[in-house]
């Protein structure tokens, strides 16, 4: 990709964004990121199976074993997030532009997003006896948009607060 091919859209803010991502760019991230996963888990002399998939915008890497023993390891959520913001980065180092891509090992997200149902399960039982809202713990991005749609299933109102690692979900009921 030269740089002719990126478009950049200027915020309100004076920051630059690029464009949305294309199918075929998003498959072309997500066939770049196995293979990057890939040596990095012959490096860990580890097995796994590769699933790459595309939506809403993101490539999404799954990696899962037979028996997920060796995955355990990987699985963590603070390795799993170092580990996608690795994969993040050896994409844009081959197509230039910032990559979006989720990365799921042995079912963490899955497992995370259960977490963050129970997260917001407490909040709004501590609403329910009285609270005006509930704050949550800082989390990433992608994490608080999973808790906006699930407060949103719910039926509360939720709010992110806060810059940078302090950036948290306050619920609220509508």
């Amino acid at each position: 990709m030269t740089d002719e091919e990126v478009i950049d859209v200027t915020t309100f803010e004076g920051s630059t964004e690029q464009a949305p991502a294309t199918e075929q760019e998003l498959v072309d991230e997500g066939d770049i990121a196995a293979d990057y996963i890939e040596e990095l888990l012959d490096i860990a002399d580890m097995d796994g199976d590769i699933d790459i998939a595309t939506r809403a915008g993101r490539a999404y890497i799954s990696i899962s074993a037979e028996g997920e023993g060796d995955l355990r390891l990987l699985s963590r959520p603070d390795t799993v997030t170092a580990l996608q913001e690795l994969t993040r980065l050896a994409v844009q180092a081959k197509t230039g532009r910032f990559s979006r891509l989720i990365l799921d090992i042995g079912g963490s997200r899955d497992a995370r997003a259960d977490e963050l149902a129970r997260l917001v399960d407490h909040a709004i039982q501590r609403i329910g006896e009285g609270a005006a809202s509930a704050s949550l713990p800082p989390m990433t991005s992608y994490e608080r948009k999973l808790v906006h749609d699930i407060v949103s299933e719910r039926g509360f109102h939720s709010e992110s607060e806060g810059e940078g690692r302090d950036r948290h979900t306050v619920i609220t009921p509508r």
